[in-house]
């Protein structure tokens, strides 16, 4: 009974327990009422706020500005004011000097609900928030045209914020309230950026296309509705394809919202943009600027519109000197090859501080001041100036090669690569000094191969000069890369040359101010050292024979020490290889480090390098002897720590061997002597069975004759001068070949002179002097008299051996007469 009792009481309970509910329902709708009318209440509170910030921020901006923003200023090294960064000011147009078509063209990539809305498009802000959510961040604004406009004008905060969200929309909607929409539209294609630093459609059209507004065409516009999204990525001068691709994007849109038919879209797809030849501006340093814009957006990530119209002060590395006598040598048709009416002959310079990687000056191209491409940062194939980045450096830095190595330069073939030397000549033999003064290509290729690829790679990768996968091969010995190498990493990479091995970062800003409160500024790290400071003064000492007399680079000599490479390369159409295409030159002084690049911007048939290879060598020298004019010369001082080079001996080039007519078993050698009584000679022979052994080591200028030869040989001669004191040979001579004919004539024992083994077993060095009584004691033999100069000059054909001489062995008998 009880337990009955108890379900009882249990089922009882159940209907209590489902009122309970129904009540829990209704607490929750009405929570839900009271929290959607507070959400309700908040919403217009804020919408409220929102139009009332938006007035007040409207009502704080000064009309004019609703034009163009306040311009940011660049200042030189020194401090001076130079430029305004939107010197090119916008020139305003009314609403009815647009196009129609141009409007539609805007508003149909930009936003094609601009007439419908009122400066914020909650559709597009949507779709923009589900986007953000997928991928975590903030990846698309969703604006409109108003609030493109309102951030225009604010720019004060460049990051996709919610913050900065809000209060563009506060402003677009006060714009909207308080601007028509034909007006909105107006100022909107009045200040905004198309790129090369144009701003408004109407500097824009003449900038690209050279045109009045009503006189554009259907894929002008199209191109310059495409342009806003990215002012520098869909520039028809700088990125030509982009363009294209963008503006193909534009002219679809404008065909789906029924402005333009197919038939039009299709015409205005084929075209093929030109830039048109355009009158020059009077502005100065445009190149330095623009390099220092893309700097700042690149660098310290300030937005381009906040940079260009936010008030900013840039602080830069330019020297106005340097700066102006550049764009003037730039400016001088004498230095450059004459153009023709379908292409101008281009060229760039820049120059670095290497001691601290700040830019000194830089000129983009001969008419930078109409398109705005910077070759001075565009890749070109370096040619033979790449040769002392790839090769020599790298070698020299084995420990295993200095300046007065010899090379091998012969015609080789390397796995079916093969190299030829401009002239077709091969020496057989040549000192790295000699291969490099006069640019030769087999010695490079050959040294490469044998210090082999991956120690070039290594050393390039230091100096920040990035190659392609397929650049892994013996052609960059020559110069030969995929894609090149800039004028600035060139200038970077020479700079360490001149400055004992260590390299800086090339940068041309110092610090960056707002409201005169700094915001960022150049963190100078320490330099890296890419190289000892051996292989840097010994490079420098192979780069100082370039500009001296025979060398490829006397153009660029000039009152002050000066070290540096040329370099060219070859067209690369089918018949034309014998042409030029592009001309280097890469050099320093102690003080800067320039580079200089000319050529055609589109080489062909019709345009390729015509004038003289050490044109870019006479350009660095026009601007950099006026530039460091009043600069007090100095020299290139050994590092302390480098051994000295020692200079081995002149070699010998005349070297004869001859049969004796009287004896045909008697071989006479003759060469002319050198100048210098603290050398000695040794000969060599190889006969038709043995290879080149030392005959004997003889001074002065003595008759010496092979008394031992065979009648049925064949024998080869040379000659090299040798100087104790430093243990070094000189390159060797001529080599002489002989040809003894069988004869039944044996020589007289009594013509043999057998000198007399030393203790050692090797023959003695025979010494005679002409005349005995001018015969000097070899303990008092005269020392050289010391020049200013703590290293020697490097000299043509001359070499050091690279490891200590062998002791000469005994060889046959010689005959020496004073």
């Amino acid at each position: 009974m009880n337990r009955g009792c108890s379900m009882s009481r249990n089922m009882n309970t159940k209907p209590k327990k489902k009122k309970k509910s129904k009540w829990s329902v209704r607490r929750m709708i009405f929570w839900m009422i009271i929290t959607a009318g507070t959400a309700t209440v908040c919403v217009l509170v804020g919408y409220a706020l929102i139009i009332f910030n938006g007035q007040k921020l409207l009502g704080k901006i000064d009309p004019s500005e609703l034009v163009m923003g306040s311009p940011t200023a660049i200042y030189d090294e020194k401090g001076v004011f130079v430029a305004n960064l939107n010197q090119l000011k916008s020139e305003p147009v009314k609403y009815t000097d647009i196009p129609p078509l141009m409007i539609d063209a805007v508003i149909a990539t930009e936003d094609k609900r601009f007439n419908e809305h009122t400066g914020i498009d909650f559709l597009s802000i949507g779709r923009a928030v589900v986007k953000d959510i997928i991928h975590r961040s903030a990846v698309e604004g969703g604006s409109t045209i108003t609030q493109q406009l309102a951030k225009n004008i604010l720019f004060e905060n460049p990051d996709k914020t919610l913050f900065r969200k809000a209060t563009e929309a506060s402003l677009a909607i006060a714009l909207e309230e308080q601007f028509t929409k034909e007006e909105i539209i107006t100022l909107y294609l009045n200040r905004i950026n198309f790129g090369n630093r144009s701003y408004g459609i109407k500097v824009a059209a003449k900038r690209y296309f050279d045109k009045e507004l009503k006189d554009l065409e259907l894929w002008e516009m199209a191109t310059l509705a495409a342009i806003p999204k990215s002012p520098k990525y869909y520039s028809p001068v700088l990125y030509p394809d982009n363009s294209k691709d963008r503006r193909a994007v534009v002219l679809k849109l404008m065909f789906d919202q029924g402005f333009i038919t197919e038939a039009e879209k299709d015409k205005a797809n084929a075209v093929i943009y030109k830039a048109p030849p355009q009158v020059a501006t009077s502005e100065n340093y445009l190149s330095f600027i623009d390099y220092t814009v893309e700097e700042a957006l690149d660098k310290y990530n300030i937005e381009e519109d906040a940079l260009k119209k936010g008030g900013y002060k840039i602080y830069t590395t330019m020297n106005t000197k340097a700066q102006k006598i550049m764009e003037e040598s730039f400016k001088n048709d004498k230095m450059f090859q004459k153009s023709d009416e379908e292409q101008q002959f281009q060229g760039a310079m820049v120059i670095v501080d290497h001691k601290t990687g700040g830019l000194v000056a830089m000129v983009g191209g001969r008419d930078y001041e109409k398109q705005g491409l910077n070759r001075a940062t565009l890749k070109q194939q370096p040619g033979s100036s790449f040769k002392p980045l790839a090769v020599y450096a790298p070698a020299i830095e084995t420990g295993e090669y200095n300046p007065y190595s010899i090379l091998e330069d012969k015609q080789n073939d390397y796995n079916g690569y093969k190299p030829r030397n401009y002239n077709n000549q091969y020496l057989g033999e040549v000192t790295m000094f000699d291969a490099v003064k006069k640019s030769m290509n087999q010695p490079a290729v050959w040294l490469l191969n044998e210090i082999k690829m991956a120690r070039s790679l290594k050393f390039l990768k230091a100096l920040d000069i990035p190659l392609e996968k397929n650049d892994e091969n013996l052609a960059i010995a020559l110069g030969g890369l995929t894609k090149g190498a800039t004028p600035i990493s060139m200038a970077q990479a020479y700079g360490s040359f001149a400055n004992n091995g260590a390299m800086y970062t090339a940068h041309s800003i110092l610090k960056i101010t707002l409201n005169d409160e700094v915001i960022e500024t150049f963190k100078a790290d320490k330099p890296k050292q890419v190289m000892s400071k051996k292989t840097a003064w010994y490079t420098t000492l192979l780069l100082k024979g370039v500009i001296e007399s025979g060398g490829t680079g006397t153009a660029a000599k000039m009152n002050r020490p000066v070290a540096g490479k040329t370099g060219s390369t070859q067209l690369t159409i089918k018949g034309y290889e014998k042409f030029t295409k592009d001309l280097w030159f890469v050099g320093y002084t102690p003080e800067w480090t320039a580079a200089v690049w000319m050529g055609f911007d589109k080489p062909d048939k019709n345009h390729y390098v015509t004038i003289s290879s050490g044109s870019a060598a006479a350009l660095f020298k026009d601007v950099m002897s006026k530039a460091l004019d009043k600069v007090p010369v100095t020299n290139f001082v050994k590092p302390s720590g480098v051994p000295e080079l020692t200079e081995p001996p002149k070699g010998i080039i005349d070297l004869t061997v001859t049969l004796d007519p009287a004896l045909p078993n008697k071989a006479n050698i003759n060469w002319t002597p050198i100048a210098d009584s603290a050398v000695s000679y040794r000969i060599y022979r190889k006969s038709t069975e043995t290879e080149f052994e030392m005959l004997a080591e003889i001074k002065n200028n003595q008759a010496v004759s092979d008394l031992t030869i065979v009648p049925g040989q064949t024998y080869q001669y040379y000659v090299v001068t040798f100087l104790p004191d430093s243990n070094t040979e000189s390159n060797n001579s001529n080599v002489v070949d002989l040809v003894v004919p069988v004869t039944d004539v044996s020589p007289s024992p009594t013509e043999l002179i057998i000198p007399s083994p030393t203790d050692d077993g090797t023959i003695p060095v025979i010494s005679e002097s002409p005349n005995p009584e001018e015969s000097t004691n070899p303990d008092e033999t005269p020392s050289p008299t010391p020049t200013e100069s703590s290293t020697p000059e490097p000299t043509p054909s001359l070499t050091p051996t690279e490891s200590p001489l062998p002791t000469p062995t005994p060889v046959p008998v010689i005959e020496v007469q004073p």
